[in-house]
């Protein structure tokens, strides 16, 4: 669950508007990054109001859905490869794809 820092007695405020409660279905990890990397994964928390945990966990899925795509439509490449069509085939939906008369 997340909460405004506000809310959070206690807490100072460090510039990140949101921080994250751990629950039952997170696990705490640790990751080294370079300087560079660091300070720049810093700067966009900030301008989108994240921490950082939860830009790098946005980072990560975003990612893994890139590698599931590559990997669809490799499969789909491959598919097409092994199974090529005719000529007289495409014809029939390069008239479809065509743009209509004005």
């Amino acid at each position: 669950m997340i909460y405004p820092r506000s809310v959070e007695p206690g807490r100072r405020k460090r510039g990140v508007e949101y921080i994250v409660e751990y629950g039952p279905h997170m696990q705490t990890i640790q990751v080294v990054l370079d300087k560079k990397l660091l300070h720049a994964a810093d700067r966009v928390a900030r301008q989108t109001k994240k921490n950082r945990s939860a830009l790098i966990r946005d980072a990560l899925r975003e990612h893994l859905r890139s590698l599931e795509m590559r990997a669809r439509e490799e499969r789909d490449r491959e598919g097409y490869t092994r199974q090529r069509q005719g000529r007289d085939e495409s014809l029939i939906w390069e008239a479809e794809a065509a743009w209509p008369a004005e």
